[in-house]
């Protein structure tokens, strides 16, 4: 587990290490130019997930937080609900599993047999019906975003350390309440970075309704779905949105905000939960550095 990092938002905010040598290495290649150059890149390796013994999954994973990024994966895919009681998560580095012990045997047989492939770069795999729980999950109306917040929390998530800003090719996620960043979780896939914000918050028994979810990834009806799901109420974005994304959002009244960097953003879906408390003109641009990087999908 990686030490808390300092926020200027609050107190301690639970993130990731770029100077972990296990996320990242330096491989030398030449630039445009045929000058040599050296690069940092993330490491990705496969992960697999047992629960109860039996094998679920092997996903390609950054590898940090695995406790996390299990639970959250089983949560997420409706194997595991507020009922069920987690007696172990064991984590064997040597094998690359992850074994999730529960106090009962969970019948996870239907979910097996039904598999749709989700939209994320590295291609996660879904089980069972991804629209589970999402028609029966209702949202706080009275959940309010102060534009004030927006500006604060972008500006903190922009200057965490990161891998985003080490070597970028990464999403991120950040579990947010009011103006402060909680738990900022990557990994190669965005939908990897949401389980982890789900294991997070199941693990540590974290109500959702005054919770906001901040993601660097596109706006997805996967990420629509498990933030519904998961029942936060607010999802923002550096990136921008899907058609199918903003349409699930409205059904399920979710506040959809996209394109949020420095003092601009978009608000496609819950606009009336925003509250335009903040000024503007008083929130400083993106850094140039963040503008390039944001042109990546």
């Amino acid at each position: 587990m990686n030490d808390s990092k300092t926020n200027s938002a609050g107190p301690s905010l639970i993130g990731p290490d770029p100077c972990d040598p296990r996320l990242t290495r330096r491989i030398e290649g030449v630039d445009q130019d045929g000058a040599a150059v050296t690069a940092t890149v993330v490491m990705e390796r496969p992960m697999t997930l047992f629960l109860n013994g039996r094998e679920i999954v092997t996903m390609m994973t950054v590898g940090d937080y695995p406790e996390y990024l299990a639970v959250g994966y089983l949560v997420n895919q409706n194997m595991l609900g507020a009922g069920d009681e987690i007696m172990g998560v064991d984590v064997d580095d040597e094998t690359e599993t992850v074994v999730v012990r529960t106090a009962q045997e969970t019948d996870f047989e239907d979910k097996l047999a039904k598999k749709t492939l989700t939209s994320g770069c590295a291609q996660g795999t879904v089980f069972g019906d991804v629209m589970e729980g999402f028609e029966a999950a209702r949202l706080p109306a009275d959940a309010p975003l102060r534009t004030s917040w927006l500006y604060t929390l972008t500006k903190v998530i922009n200057t965490t350390p990161s891998l985003y800003l080490a070597a970028g090719a990464i999403h991120g996620c950040v579990l947010c309440q009011d103006d402060r960043a909680l738990v900022y979780f990557e990994d190669v896939g965005r939908h990897n970075a949401v389980d982890k914000i789900a294991g997070y918050m199941f693990l540590e028994g974290l109500k959702a309704d005054d919770k906001i979810l901040y993601t660097t990834g596109r706006l997805t009806s996967e990420m629509v779905i498990k933030t519904v799901s998961m029942g936060i109420p607010i999802l923002i974005s550096r990136s921008g949105f899907t058609a199918w994304g903003v349409e699930l959002a409205r059904s399920a009244n979710l506040t959809l905000v996209g394109r949020a960097r420095g003092k601009r953003f978009v608000a496609l879906a819950g606009e009336a939960r925003i509250l335009f408390d903040g000024d503007p003109d008083a929130v400083a641009d993106e850094p140039r550095h963040l503008q390039r990087k944001s042109a990546r999908p």
